[in-house]
């Protein structure tokens, strides 16, 4: 059976786009083809109003193993360009993933590991079995990190300890990166889609206008001036004001009413 990328609406969570991981038999590996279908996915979520959130799972009760390592080494026979050429593809699945204006949730049961690890992390927020287990383990195999797995965590984590989860690539379960802030959720295992889809579901009720802002304006933190974030917080402030969202935001506080954003 092939590796597919599975999208789907699921019923009572009409808003959410749901992205599966599926390539049975192999955990959930990566595969080019999913990288391009998740390219697309991810256009489709921009260009489709109705799509408030996102949510990536995998098939069968595991997340993702990461890198197929049949299909690595089958590579090496080739021009090292085949390779590079996957991985930008991947890279820019994760930016396509990465600039969207909606929220991309993770729900991670059993493991994510490699790219798979580096695909939960992109996402802006993570739901996890406690029984779940995240490890970066190139280096145990020789190789280094892909999908922007060394640049998360090095956000993420203290440098000591992004150093011995990327080198000694030891699995660090769920429940840890909980205490450290990475995964935002635990849920009993088997659960972490129904939180994920909940959690989706809370926030495609909230301002799109506001959240896309919030979004970037958190992108940008990282790399801006105080002087410079603060001119764009006034910036989006003020369009946030004069958009329909923000209309509709305080004249239902001020009614004592839930607010409807189209």
């Amino acid at each position: 059976m092939s590796a597919e990328l599975l999208a789907s609406r699921p019923v009572g969570s009409e808003s959410t786009l749901v992205l599966t991981l599926s390539n049975p038999g192999a955990r959930n590996a990566l595969h080019p083809d999913m990288y391009a279908a998740g390219i697309e996915a991810f256009d489709t979520v921009e260009r489709d109003p109705s799509i408030r959130a996102v949510v990536i799972t995998g098939a069968d009760n595991f997340f993702c193993a990461g890198g197929n390592l049949n299909r690595l080494l089958e590579n090496r026979a080739k021009e090292p360009s085949v390779q590079a050429d996957s991985i930008d593809m991947l890279g820019e699945w994760i930016s396509a993933l990465r600039l969207s204006s909606k929220p991309v949730i993770a729900a991670v049961e059993g493991a994510a590991a490699g790219a798979g690890f580096s695909l939960a992390l992109a996402c802006d927020l993570i739901v996890a079995a406690d029984t779940a287990k995240f490890a970066m383990s190139y280096a145990r195999v020789g190789l280094t990190p892909d999908g922007g797995g060394s640049w998360f965590l090095a956000q993420a984590l203290p440098r000591q300890l992004a150093t011995e989860v990327l080198i000694e690539g030891k699995p660090i379960g769920a429940a840890r990166l909980h205490e450290l802030g990475v995964v935002n959720r635990l849920a009993k295992a088997g659960a972490a889609l129904d939180g994920a889809l909940a959690w989706a579901d809370e926030l495609g009720a909230i301002s799109p206008n506001s959240v896309a802002r919030i979004k970037g304006l958190i992108a940008a933190a990282g790399t801006q001036p105080l002087a410079d974030h603060l001119v764009a917080e006034r910036d989006n402030f003020v369009a946030s004001l004069h958009h329909r969202d923000g209309l509709e935001g305080i004249s239902a506080f001020l009614e004592k009413r839930a607010p409807i954003y189209k």
